[in-house]
């Protein structure tokens, strides 16, 4: 039987990147279409806002600078179906460092002690690449050793949002630059995010209700008579400026300045009317976790609290290094070797899987993918790979 190529445009604009290459190498006469930019952008438009497939898992930032590697892993049900070229993931790993992805493009900067940082965006199954202008601090500072920068992706748009701490000692304020993608330029914000008095994790940033939402960290180096003494969330309105300070349930703040790890990620599907922000606080090999129900009132709801030996893990004594929510109801979390998934939504609920091995150190970082064709720009050079 055969079939149309408008149909076969559509059918094939639903799968996943590494798919629609896979079968395009069986019969690429059948798949040319494949390479125009209309059915990369339809096959990108559609898989906005879906579920991402993969993740990527490196070393933290000032680690990565001596130990350049990053690794891609598909969840165990898109393992066949998902991924991306493995020379593609050699160049990233050889001499990149990852800081965002959202619908296939990936954004980050490369490593290299002696030149200026040098910022690029890709797509590593279509091994497209190009740069992004280098902010002029970046060019002045080039062996910063943490950068954050977060990217926001819209359907035929994406903006980077770049935070710069302003004062040498205490971060009370950062300076926000945006770059549109569309004007190709550097703006600054009129009102820069105001932090408080603690130092801000930016790489698990959440957009919602219009803002970006950081959580601070916990260490004990303020007074119990500071402000500023327990942790908290900060929200940025990306349209105005204003910084807004969120409470942190009392059960999160109980012992979170003795040997805790806290995070905030997306909660709930993208698409989803009660989609909201979750806490997850990792004490004493314990992993608890809370929803925010009420975001003007600041109410939480606790939804799981477990310790680690309890998942089944095949491990003597896991110690868990690292973790993030995937797809607003997966918990991904790495242990010293391996990378397990547990679920956190009703059918899933509590379900463990390993994924993979992973050999990132005592600190990775996850960042979420998914593999899709998104063109990064009409400009775009193929990557050095």
């Amino acid at each position: 039987m055969e079939v149309s190529q408008d149909i076969a445009v559509e059918i094939f604009s639903w799968l996943p990147g590494k798919s629609i290459c896979k079968l395009k190498s069986t019969c690429n006469s059948c798949f040319e279409f494949s390479e125009e930019a209309v059915f990369k952008t339809k096959q990108a438009r559609n898989l906005f806002g879906k579920d991402d497939t993969c993740f990527f898992i490196q070393p933290d930032q000032i680690s990565q600078r001596y130990t350049k590697r990053v690794q891609l892993h598909s969840l165990p049900e898109n393992r066949q179906s998902s991924g991306a070229p493995n020379k593609a993931l050699s160049f990233l790993s050889n001499s990149i460092c990852v800081l965002a992805s959202s619908n296939g493009l990936v954004v980050g900067h490369t490593i290299n002690d002696h030149d200026p940082i040098e910022f690029f965006i890709c797509n590593p199954v279509t091994k497209s690449w190009s740069s992004i202008p280098t902010p002029e601090s970046l060019q002045r500072n080039h062996s910063s050793g943490s950068i954050n920068l977060v990217l926001d992706c819209s359907l035929d748009d994406y903006k980077l949002f770049l935070f710069e701490n302003t004062s040498e000692w205490s971060p009370t304020c950062y300076t926000c630059s945006v770059y549109h993608s569309k004007e190709g330029v550097w703006t600054t914000m009129e009102s820069g995010f105001s932090c408080g008095g603690r130092n801000m994790k930016f790489d698990m940033p959440v957009f919602h209700k219009g803002g970006l939402h950081f959580i601070s960290d916990s260490d004990p180096y303020f007074a119990k008579s500071s402000p500023f003494y327990k942790p908290y969330i900060m929200s940025y309105n990306i349209e105005n400026g204003i910084s807004t300070m969120l409470k942190l349930p009392r059960e999160a703040i109980k012992g979170c300045h003795n040997m805790c790890t806290m995070g905030i990620f997306n909660w709930g599907k993208k698409t989803s009317y009660n989609s909201s922000i979750c806490l997850v606080k990792l004490s004493k090999s314990v992993f608890t976790i809370w929803v925010l129900k009420d975001y003007e009132s600041g109410s939480w709801q606790k939804v799981l609290k477990v310790r680690v030996r309890a998942l089944g893990l095949k491990e003597k004594d896991p110690n868990v290094r690292g973790f993030m929510v995937m797809n607003g109801d997966l918990l991904i979390f790495a242990t010293e070797e391996k990378v397990y998934s547990c679920g956190l939504d009703c059918e899933r609920y509590m379900m463990v899987e390993e994924i993979c091995q992973h050999s990132c150190g005592f600190y990775p970082r996850f960042i979420s993918y998914s593999d899709t064709l998104r063109l990064c720009r009409t400009n775009a050079e193929v990557m050095p790979c």
